[in-house]
């Protein structure tokens, strides 16, 4: 299940596959959050939750849910939910290995996730990004989303994160 156009030969000569996730998957999927999101641990302000995820809250989400998995040498190393929301498709917990990053998975688990919104009827992508991580937001921009709001966590008197989101072009006919 290897899409050409998103697949990364890598220096190793090794391809990822992209995949719907299955509860099967769950516990690889908890430990790819917790190590991808360990690098802003003590960082963000409220803690991010990815630090307390596990294979039965992420099988609670697969329940109500979808998400996809980037599948490399037979072991998952990210992963990405998505939730439909009204108008628009909501992403949470992208997540890749760190050692794996910068081959392209995030970006690709992003454009499935994209390609899932078009097929259900939607026509824009949102997601939050923590303020505190301006990289992060910098990375999302780069795939075309664009600032729609600044949001506060709850008890919070100022904005901890905002909403970015991408309006989807219309499928090229025949594809």
């Amino acid at each position: 299940m290897i899409d050409p156009a998103l697949a990364d030969s890598g220096n190793r000569g090794s391809t990822f596959a992209l995949r719907p996730a299955v509860m099967d998957d769950a516990e690889a999927m908890a430990a790819v959050v917790r190590a991808a999101f360990e690098e802003h641990a003590g960082r963000l302000d409220p803690p991010s939750g990815a630090h307390a995820e596990t294979a039965e809250s992420l099988q609670a989400k697969l329940a109500t849910g979808r998400a996809t998995v980037a599948i490399l040498d037979d072991a998952i190393v990210g992963c990405v939910f998505e939730i439909p929301r009204g108008d628009h498709l909501y992403v949470s917990r992208l997540a890749v290995l760190p050692e794996v990053r910068h081959r392209k998975i995030g970006a690709a688990l992003m454009h499935r996730a994209e390609e899932q919104a078009r097929a259900l009827g939607l026509s824009r992508v949102e997601l939050g990004v923590r303020i505190a991580l301006p990289r992060l937001r910098a990375w999302y921009e780069g795939l075309g989303y664009r600032w729609v709001r600044s949001n506060a966590h709850a008890g919070f008197p100022r904005p901890t994160y905002d909403t970015l989101a991408k309006e989807l072009g219309s499928r090229p006919s025949g594809a």
